[in-house]
């Protein structure tokens, strides 16, 4: 007597495949098609580098402060609990100390604060204000366009999804009208540009969502959502390797049993 396969393996297979891919199939979609933008876009333009000047040199001819008398003067008008780093660099034309330190909250506990002293009269001074924030960002912008917006950034207004997330606020954003849709990012205590932006950036990060499935804050690469799914595209692609070999016509001729010359079909014990 002839044996034959259960169907009921090939059934499980193929309702397996089949409800997986409808449910990740379009997960897949989008994640090739964020790879083929990843692989395709020039990554130099994504980051804004075309459309940025390099620092300019600090003038130190008037230079005529220590960076110890710069913190020094930043310790009398506040408690600092310790210095991170010092250096010395052009802030709004003017040589500037910037200043990492750690002030203590009150509570037992440090926070980090960005602080400026002018390198000329060692004096603190303050956050840099709309037009020294628009003045250093058109100094930095490599492009011709006019400005076109500028507004104040702060930690309230900035979520886990904004372009400028996870960098030192407050900070101006500087919005040109060319037809990148560059926006210029000075952190008010830092001085300088740190970032600009375009649409090219704007659509990988969205595609960088995507592709990562962080949809609270777009950078966190070990997610549960994401741990799921890729175990789900396992599955799916092992149970359709599984659906072909139990379907397959030379895979199935291969696993009949072989008649013997008297039409009787032979085993093996």
């Amino acid at each position: 007597m002839t044996a034959t396969r259960s169907p009921s393996l090939t059934y499980r297979a193929r309702r397996i495949h089949r409800w997986l891919g409808l449910l990740i199939g379009i997960q897949f979609i989008l994640w090739t098609v964020g790879g083929l933008y990843f692989s395709w876009v020039d990554l130099d333009e994504v980051h804004g580098d075309h459309l940025i000047r390099p620092a300019p040199a600090v003038d130190v001819s008037g230079v005529t402060t220590t960076a110890a008398a710069a913190v020094a003067a930043l310790r009398a008008r506040e408690s600092l609990a310790s210095v991170v780093s010092v250096d010395l660099a052009m802030v709004a034309g003017a040589p500037t100390y910037r200043v990492v330190a750690t002030v203590d909250d009150g509570q037992g506990r440090t926070r980090r604060v960005r602080r400026l002293v002018d390198a000329r009269t060692g004096a603190a001074r303050g956050p840099l204000t709309r037009e020294e924030a628009v003045r250093v960002a058109q100094a930095a912008y490599a492009g011709s366009a006019p400005v076109s917006r500028v507004s104040l950034l702060t930690a309230d207004s900035v979520s886990a999804h904004h372009e400028f997330r996870e960098q030192p606020l407050p900070a101006w954003a500087v919005r040109f009208g060319d037809g990148e849709g560059a926006t210029a990012y000075v952190p008010a205590e830092v001085g300088q540009v740190l970032r600009i932006r375009n649409d090219k950036w704007r659509l990988f990060d969205f595609l960088w969502m995507l592709h990562t499935m962080d949809y609270e804050g777009r950078d966190d690469f070990n997610n549960l959502l994401l741990r799921a799914f890729s175990v789900f595209g396992l599955v799916t692609v092992a149970s359709g390797m599984t659906l072909f070999a139990l379907t397959s016509p030379t895979l199935r001729r291969r696993r009949r049993p072989a008649a013997a010359p008297g039409g009787a079909v032979t085993t093996t014990a």
